[in-house]
């Protein structure tokens, strides 16, 4: 089914307001999931036991780049995406700072087309921009990474549940991703350990088209 491009008013307002929340955390310094330190739970799964051989990368929602360098520092090629300027700046200068070869675009995840970022992709990684994102742009953010994947392509996804902040569509179920996300099997779901509702996802793409 081809989805809509028209815009209401309404979406249009939910995305500005999620942009400008966004740009004021990296505007104060203090955006509460760019903690500088790569979760146990990417370590786990790029050192741990059945880690997958390194191939190409894309993290969508990459912050200052904390886990894009960490992958290109095992081996990944990687390409990592954010929506704010100040965060893209600063993840290339920490790419740069560490040797690390990174890609760094400034994009919106709903909208890959209008960027660099063909794949295919082994891995995505997502540490809570999917579920910042608003309803109407969340089918298009699945269609982009199911159109990048190759085949047994990994999705580890971070996201608040639902209610873990006070607007009308933050966070994310996976019942929801199940039904997102077609072709990808949903293989695992761990709680997080924050004091508000959080999951930890891994989807995982057919083996086959």
């Amino acid at each position: 089914m081809a989805m809509s491009t028209t815009r209401t008013a309404a979406e249009l307002d939910q995305e500005a307001a999620v942009r400008r929340v966004l740009e004021d955390f990296y505007r104060d310094g203090k955006p509460p999931w760019d903690s500088g330190i790569t979760p146990p739970e990417l370590v786990a799964l790029i050192e741990g036991t059945g880690a997958p051989a390194p191939g190409r990368a894309l993290e969508l929602g990459c912050g200052t780049g904390t886990n894009a360098v960490y992958l290109a520092r095992h081996g990944w090629r990687v390409a990592a995406v954010d929506l704010v300027d100040r965060a893209v700046r600063q993840a290339r200068e920490k790419a740069a700072a560490a040797g690390a070869d990174v890609t760094v675009l400034c994009a919106d995840a709903t909208r890959l087309d209008e960027v660099g970022v063909p794949g295919p992709y082994d891995l995505f990684f997502d540490l809570s921009c999917y579920c910042g994102i608003p309803p109407h742009r969340r089918d298009a953010y699945a269609a982009g990474l199911t159109k990048r994947a190759a085949p047994g392509a990994r999705l580890l996804m971070f996201g608040y549940g639902p209610g873990a902040f006070d607007d009308p569509f933050a966070g994310v179920t996976a019942d929801e991703l199940g039904a997102r996300f077609t072709g990808w099997r949903l293989t695992d779901v761990t709680p997080g350990t924050n004091p508000v509702p959080t999951f930890w996802f891994t989807l995982q793409r057919a083996a086959t088209a």
